[in-house]
């Protein structure tokens, strides 16, 4: 899931990252041909989405996914991604943009662009006015996913679970190292939580006010089994592990999950009443891209209603077509 924008508003400064190579190299297809090369989260998308696709235009889908911003944007700052679309977060987009890393959007190729939500287009052309340069694809909120029944024995009730003090105060998080803690391995999100449960800005590029975050985190460090964005679904789903730093989407994916095993396992979502990132990832066309024409076509594709609505259906993340 990706400020992302935050419900607070939170940003983050992130040193910038070093370049590596681009794409696969059965991306360099010729310029027209039937191809599009796609880069996205893992876990993100309905399963019949590409397949319908395909077989509704004939252009083929190469589908790599990632489980960090910082992931697609070294690709995308080294220049030569390989990619015809690429999904990055709202948060990194503005200076993405800055950097002259993507196309601007021919919009006259993107007839649903009308059924978005033109509410959500206003927030976010403060990262990308006008929305010159990419699509809302899917949001959500950053969270505690949780056990509920583990939680209740470590506990005796899940209250706790309604504040940061779950994982930010070291004397929880180490009740809790038995059963185990996974951690987004996300810093541009992380960071800003931190630093706002702290009462510090979150806005903060200030080293000494970043420290104290940092020396925040590594105070529960001991106590925490795994920082990973996406394998803790099925570690929460399958009772491996009891809380979960993660995004709201991927919670609701595992309860979901665990629901379908019938395996005893019950898990909740929490937006802690200290407050939680909204964010949004949207849907980009990198510069070097071969194909943008199957990128707009694909877009496009995205947008209708019934396949929006059953990718939301799918990864359990809201969408910004009202109509789905």
């Amino acid at each position: 899931m990706k400020l992302r924008i935050l419900t607070l508003t939170l940003t983050v400064a992130i040193a910038a990252l070093a370049a590596c190579g681009g794409g696969k190299d059965d991306a360099a297809a010729p310029a027209g041909a039937k191809v599009l090369n796609v880069f996205n989260w893992s876990d993100y998308i309905a399963e019949q989405t590409i397949p319908d696709f395909e077989k509704a235009t004939g252009i083929k889908v190469r589908y790599d996914v990632f489980d960090s911003d910082e992931m697609v944007e070294t690709k995308l700052l080294a220049g030569s991604t390989g990619y015809d679309l690429v999904v990055p977060s709202l948060s990194f987009l503005g200076r993405q943009i800055q950097a002259g890393v993507f196309l601007p959007l021919d919009k006259s190729k993107i007839p649903n662009l009308s059924r978005l939500d033109p509410k959500m287009l206003e927030r976010i052309a403060l990262q990308d006015p006008g929305n010159r340069f990419a699509v809302p694809y899917l949001w959500g909120t950053t969270g505690i996913g949780y056990n509920v029944d583990k939680v209740k024995q470590v506990f005796g009730d899940v209250g706790v679970a309604g504040s940061w003090d779950l994982v930010f105060k070291p004397e929880n998080a180490a009740r809790l190292k038995e059963c185990g803690i996974t951690v987004l391995d996300t810093p541009s999100e992380l960071i800003p939580i931190a630093l706002n449960y702290l009462g510090e800005d979150p806005h903060s590029f200030d080293p000494a006010v970043i420290a104290k975050a940092a020396a925040l985190l590594k105070g529960v460090r001991p106590y925490i089994r795994n920082f990973h964005s996406s394998s803790y679904i099925d570690d929460l789903a399958n009772g491996d592990v009891c809380v979960v730093v993660g995004w709201s989407g991927d919670i609701i994916q595992a309860r979901e999950r665990a629901a379908e095993a019938d395996n005893g396992v019950h898990i909740a979502y929490s937006i802690p009443k200290e407050g939680a990132p909204q964010w949004f990832d949207m849907l980009a066309i990198p510069k070097d891209a071969k194909h943008a024409d199957n990128a707009y076509a694909f877009i496009n594709y995205l947008l209708r209603p019934e396949v929006a609505a059953a990718n939301t259906n799918f990864v359990t993340y809201p969408n910004a077509v009202p109509e789905s």
